[in-house]
């Protein structure tokens, strides 16, 4: 059993940390809202601090699942970032989902102070994440993976590594690019069965079984049709992510023309009202 933090007790977060707790590891807990840190102990037990750089004091490794590139930034650096209470050898891993480059650029910063760093974006959302079913994807040197993934384990389907730093991140993107697409395909296949007047469910029973069939029509398709969005990952959080997709594809010269498209169409999605909803709501785009 290791001695772990974890910063960042979102919808994600916290699920993820009180994996970590029934998995009988020690954990002590940060959340820019001390009250949700409060909240969590009194649930899993364990240690709430008032700073990242005193949660992870002493820790073995250090996880983090927060919003962005500057919260990341914010949790990790500075006087009470978790970097200035690590101890060399300890192990530093990023479940936010951020750029390959500030990913690189504190793995830079870590190992000048003799910490490890893995970067582990997860695939799966809420339900995964309370499930203890996520996906994650890994970059980093295979020694710290393989030092670090006995204790994602706690919350992993499949834990793999991808390459060295920046990997993970890059294959979340891939993740990213794909979600997207489908998606939108999703929508316009459900729109269309509505407007030809057939019954859904029979639908996505019949088409699920074939070459169309995905998660997301499974698990997704009586809410679409419902248009009940409140799964937990917001359509800001998703615009976040395919615009970090867009700019890693200029760099790579990779054209992403399906995934331009759909990002606009969650801007729509933004116009409507639907930020926080979640980013099966464009449905909502081909039926208001």
């Amino acid at each position: 059993m290791a001695k772990t933090a974890f910063l960042g007790l979102g919808v994600m977060g916290f699920p993820m940390a009180g994996h970590l707790a029934a998995a009988g590891h020690e954990v002590s807990v940060y959340n820019r809202s001390a009250a949700k840190a409060e909240a969590w102990v009194a649930k899993h037990g364990g240690a709430a601090a008032p700073t990242p750089r005193e949660a992870a004091a002493g820790a073995d490794l250090v996880m983090a699942c927060v919003g962005n590139d500057d919260d990341l930034r914010q949790v990790c650096l500075g006087d009470d970032g978790a970097f200035a209470g690590m101890s060399a050898g300890a192990v530093f891993v990023d479940h936010t989902t951020v750029s390959a480059a500030v990913t690189r650029e504190l793995a830079e910063i870590a190992a000048a102070a003799g910490i490890a760093y893995v970067d582990a974006p997860v695939s799966g959302g809420q339900a995964g994440a309370e499930g203890g079913q996520l996906s994650v994807m890994c970059g980093g040197e295979a020694a710290d993976f393989n030092r670090a993934a006995p204790v994602i384990d706690a919350y992993a389907k499949i834990c793999r590594r991808m390459g060295p730093v920046g990997a993970g991140q890059m294959t979340k993107m891939c993740n990213q690019i794909a979600i997207a697409g489908l998606v939108q395909a999703l929508s316009e296949s459900l729109a269309f069965a509505q407007k030809a007047g057939l019954d859904v469910t029979d639908v996505v029973e019949v088409i699920s079984q074939g070459a169309a069939g995905s998660w997301q029509m499974v698990n997704r398709h009586a809410s679409m049709a419902d248009g009940t969005f409140g799964h937990g990952f917001a359509v800001d959080w998703m615009r976040k992510d395919l615009a970090i997709c867009l700019k890693a594809g200029d760099e790579l010269g990779a054209a992403l023309p399906v995934t331009a498209l759909v990002d606009q169409f969650y801007k729509d999605i933004q116009t409507m009202g639907g930020g926080r909803w979640d980013t099966s709501s464009l449905i909502a785009r081909l039926t208001r």
